[in-house]
């Protein structure tokens, strides 16, 4: 049986995957089908070498898959546990964003269909969540 040190260590290092905005965006560009470096950095807005970067680390760690046809190089999403991870995430974040409507739309998208909350009133948060909000939103 591993030390608890380095299973926490490689949790750390899987989390670590998330920790970085733009690897997020790649995450929502490619979520529901493969794309080309191209299409990512269109989708993404990011800098094709910074794009590229990002691609090679997530590939490195597993996160992502890839392939060559010709001179195009396309990314898939290879572990369905870091989408998810993300779907869990984004939904919980957007639902507690009132004023920034943008941003929660975004971050919905990483959220399956079946998963969306119907329309209607929010569910109200505990008083002792609001102080975290409030820093979320600050």
């Amino acid at each position: 049986m591993e030390k608890p040190d380095a299973v926490f260590s490689a949790v750390a290092a899987y989390f670590a995957m998330l920790a970085e905005p733009t690897r997020l965006r790649i995450m929502q560009a490619i979520c529901e089908r493969e794309r080309s470096v191209n299409q990512i950095v269109g989708a993404t807005g990011v800098a094709q070498s910074n794009v590229s970067r990002h691609l090679a680390l997530m590939h490195r760690h597993g996160v992502l898959e890839r392939r060559r046809d010709g001179n195009q190089i396309y990314y898939r999403v290879a572990d369905a546990t870091m989408l998810e991870l993300c779907h869990l995430v984004s939904a919980r974040i957007a639902r507690t964003m009132d004023e920034q409507r943008p941003l929660q739309r975004r971050l919905l998208k990483f959220v399956p269909a079946g998963r969306k909350r119907a329309a209607g009133p929010r569910p109200r948060l505990a008083p002792h969540a609001k102080p975290h909000i409030q820093r979320l939103r600050s």
